[in-house]
């Protein structure tokens, strides 16, 4: 018996290993067949899962590949994390580019945010500096739903509940995440298999179910309460999430008429105050989380954006009687001889 479940096991887990490889290559096919490309690999089971089938899938070929791994310096294992997968990128012959990081805790967005943008900074550099085309990300079902929620309970709008998106722009980085629809447990099975093989295991983040952080609060508590009661809830989060994307595509094409009427600069993406005045609050509202969007903000919770709108409908129509600054993670939001206007803090 033991054999023939073993022989299953091996079984699925190359079906599984199969449809991960197919919707990768997919991904890269909109890639120019020599585009370097890069894996965010944290070290956890799913970034590995997606290191070992993106290295299957450009051995061989003219595409260059690299691991790109961000230390934040929050953990007292970080330094072991990067010796252990020098040993995993040297294994698979790709070379890892590793950045530390100095978390900002005083930014305003907690830890978990601050680290996220941290994070994206530093991949965001790697990527220029390397000359990649497009960076992979391991994020799955469960992230989606997980995102689903949390944004749900942020207030972050429909932009917000359309969540993770399997092809996006982000400050000049172009986001690939082939998974979305796919359940964790592929990404697990394929991890599990070379650690079987090799005895290489993936790292274990303590915090990524650590209560006092929103998602690992989210998974160690809420999560088994949802799954007894709602035992299809991510599935669920998830429909909502192409549900809201699909809302969110015609609420854009309205933004994008709105905004094209406020004088839009293409050096800054600055906008008219004046004009943006004269939308009706709805419709104001909406061109500023397009915009944020279309810049690669993080979406702001709905207090935090109430407030950039408050003191936006404020201001003098010309901009001029007293400063703006609504300053969000690494950007502000200023606004300088009436034009509104997007920097760096």
């Amino acid at each position: 018996m033991r054999a023939i479940l073993s022989k299953q096991a091996i079984h699925s887990t190359q079906a599984m290993h199969a449809n991960l490889s197919a919707l990768l290559k997919t991904a890269l096919s909109a890639l120019a067949p020599q585009a370097p490309v890069a894996v965010a690999l944290s070290g956890g089971a799913d970034s590995v899962a997606l290191a070992l089938v993106a290295a299957e899938q450009c051995a061989g070929t003219p595409r260059p590949l690299y691991f790109f791994h961000v230390h934040h310096g929050l953990m007292a294992q970080a330094d072991a994390w990067v010796a252990h997968l020098q040993t995993f990128s040297q294994e698979l012959k790709t070379p890892l580019q590793v950045r530390h990081v100095q978390v900002d805790l005083a930014a305003g967005l907690g830890v978990e945010g601050a680290a996220r943008d941290a994070r994206y900074t530093a991949l965001t550099q790697l990527c220029r500096d390397h000359g990649v085309a497009a960076l992979l990300l391991a994020h799955h079902r469960q992230d989606q739903a997980e995102t689903v929620l949390l944004r749900l309970l942020r207030g972050s709008g429909v932009a917000g509940l359309a969540a993770m998106q399997p092809d996006v722009q982000r400050e000049g980085m172009r986001l690939l995440r082939p998974w979305l629809d796919v359940d964790r447990a592929e990404l697990l099975a394929v991890a599990h298999e070379y650690e079987q093989r090799t005895g290489w295991a993936a790292v274990q983040d303590p915090s990524n179910t650590d209560p006092k952080y929103a998602r690992g609060a989210l998974r160690s508590a809420l999560a088994p309460a949802l799954n007894t009661y709602f035992p299809a809830w991510r599935q669920t989060l998830v429909r909502h999430a192409k549900q809201a994307s699909e809302v969110n595509e015609v609420l854009a094409e309205v933004a994008a008429v709105d905004l094209a009427a406020l004088e839009v600069k293409l050096e800054d993406q600055s906008f008219s105050l004046l004009r943006w005045r004269a939308l009706s609050p709805a419709r104001q509202a909406l061109v500023v989380r397009n915009w944020l969007q279309e810049q690669g903000v993080a979406m702001p919770g709905e207090r935090r954006l109430a407030d950039l709108l408050r003191q936006l409908r404020q201001l003098h129509a010309l901009g001029h009687d007293r400063e703006l600054l609504w300053q969000h993670g690494a950007v502000a939001v200023r606004c300088k001889q009436g034009r509104v206007v997007l920097s760096k803090v």
